[in-house]
């Protein structure tokens, strides 16, 4: 055997290996279950040889890797920040036949791109979409991933115990719902809005908590994830992040 096949062949058996459908979702090409699909029809080879397997073992950057026969390697990662509106659900197809946050991205032929956490069909503001899995997987990690901050509405006017009983938290359902933060930022007659800001994520997490105070949400805005700010952009607008943008959101988590 050639010098060359051999240092390549002892490459691959050292380099982390990983399913098919897994090393096409993290290429950036398409999501893990698009890439399900495509394997199952027979539409990619590997090393010139169809594989059917979703599990096959491949290694980046040592095996070639065909769609439709057309070799593929990493595709152009790409960062997006959407001012999403109020109504939209943020999924890529909804059974039930609602309007998407995909519909913001018509024509823009921006190829596969999967949202970075979520907002509810009722909450607006500031989410990320990105075709690079393990860096959204950095940003969704409840743990060292960014806080995100919001500006919530609310149906009556919190007093300083209330806003720290919100930071001591509530269990609600078997879970301990907080906030890292909460001020009030300005108030009316009969309503104020607040600034929350949490550290972890979970399901409805404000809506779940005021509502174990009484209090009712009546606008929820996301304003900034980490150091990134939602800004001035336009609602149902987007934007590239800019690389020093993407590295800021993991920087903390290295």
């Amino acid at each position: 055997m050639p010098v060359v096949a051999k240092a390549a062949q002892s490459s691959a058996s050292k380099a982390v290996r990983h399913g098919l459908a897994r090393t096409l979702s993290k290429l950036g090409i398409c999501s893990r279950t698009e890439a399900a699909a495509w394997i199952a029809a027979g539409r990619v080879s590997v090393d010139g040889r169809v594989v059917r397997d979703i599990e096959f073992p491949v290694v980046r950057g040592i095996h070639r890797i065909a769609i439709d026969g057309v070799e593929r390697g990493q595709g152009e990662l790409r960062y997006l920040v959407l001012n999403k509106p109020r109504g939209l659900v943020t999924t890529a197809h909804d059974e039930r036949g609602r309007e998407t946050v995909y519909r913001c991205f018509d024509g823009a032929g921006l190829g596969w791109i999967a949202p970075v956490g979520r907002l509810d069909k009722a909450s607006e503001g500031l989410l990320i979409f990105a075709n690079d899995p393990e860096w959204a997987a950095r940003i969704s990690d409840p743990e060292t991933g960014p806080s995100k901050t919001y500006h919530v509405q609310v149906d009556r006017i919190p007093d300083e115990p209330l806003l720290g009983r919100l930071v001591a938290g509530v269990e609600v359902d078997g879970e301990l719902l907080r906030a890292s933060a909460a001020k009030l930022l300005r108030c009316g007659g009969r309503n104020a809005w607040l600034e929350i800001v949490l550290d972890e994520g979970r399901n409805r997490q404000i809506r779940r908590l005021l509502s174990a105070f009484d209090i009712n949400v009546l606008r929820l805005v996301r304003i900034a994830i980490g150091g990134l700010m939602l800004g001035d952009l336009a609602k149902g607008q987007w934007r590239h992040l800019s690389p020093a943008e993407v590295a800021g959101l993991t920087a903390g988590n290295e």
